[in-house]
């Protein structure tokens, strides 16, 4: 404990603008390696999403890989087999990547 309390006395007073523009610093740093790239995800897969349509694979975070039948507002129709089909939420599936690597190969 006495050594903790020599390393803090130790320290040079610093001013409050100094300790506000570190916080202002870590908020920037913590914005752009950590929240924007989030955010740019989320909106890359909320596109995906949107994009869906009947025929294309996907898989669901479950990891089950299917074609979609039939698309609906909130959830999706898939077919996981022949005639075995399976109505799982929209928020649940994403694009295969297989068919993901395609897209971005073609653009």
């Amino acid at each position: 404990m006495n050594l903790l309390n020599v390393f803090l006395q130790a320290q040079p007073q610093q001013n409050g603008w100094m300790s506000i523009l570190m916080m202002v610093l870590i908020f920037v740093v913590f914005y752009f390696f950590m929240i924007r790239p989030q955010t740019k995800k989320q909106k890359e897969i909320q596109k995906q999403r949107a994009a869906m349509k009947a025929g294309d694979k996907v898989v669901t975070a479950g990891g089950i890989y299917g074609k979609i039948k039939e698309v609906n507002e909130t959830t999706i129709l898939m077919e996981i087999a022949d005639n075995v089909r399976i109505k799982v939420d929209k928020s649940s599936v994403y694009v295969a990547v297989e068919d993901a690597q395609q897209a971005t190969t073609t653009k």
